[in-house]
């Protein structure tokens, strides 16, 4: 694991699995199940879509993450919400004032969020300027139904 990340994460992501497991929902949380890249086995992680101008997109803090990598590899996954799961596309955005603008919504209109990537040091401080600046560091992804 990243050294920039809590050693309180591995809990809280796999007490967020846990609370899918059971079919509750915890806020904008939702459960991203995709294929890993080398084990071919199904690998979930908590995320919380957050949407932009009209699309729905997923964050990952660092973009060389496991589970970033892994959507990217995978290009599809499901989201989990609560007992409902939802087949997915995942397109990792590339352009550069898109993730700006994004990331920059991301963090200031979700401010657990926006503290998760001051915490691990993507964002300086809890300001657009900052998390826009941000933006290289993290991978988005857009998220849409896979039957679209």
């Amino acid at each position: 694991m990243d050294a920039r990340f809590s050693k309180m994460l591995p809990f809280e992501n796999a007490m967020m699995k846990g609370f899918a497991r059971l079919g509750l929902k915890a806020g904008p949380v939702r459960i991203l199940t995709v294929v890993g890249r080398k084990s071919g086995e199904p690998r979930s992680t908590p995320v919380t879509p957050w949407t932009v101008d009209g699309k729905r997109y997923v964050i990952a803090g660092l973009a060389t993450s496991h589970w970033a990598r892994n959507a990217r590899a995978a290009g599809a996954g499901t989201l989990h919400a609560g007992r409902r799961a939802e087949s997915v596309r995942l397109s990792d955005v590339t352009d550069a004032a898109t993730k700006r603008r994004i990331v920059t919504a991301f963090g200031t209109e979700n401010r657990i969020a926006g503290s998760f990537l001051v915490q691990i040091g993507v964002a300086k401080e809890r300001t657009a300027a900052s998390f826009a600046a941000a933006a290289p560091e993290v991978a988005v992804f857009e998220v849409t139904p896979a039957d679209a």
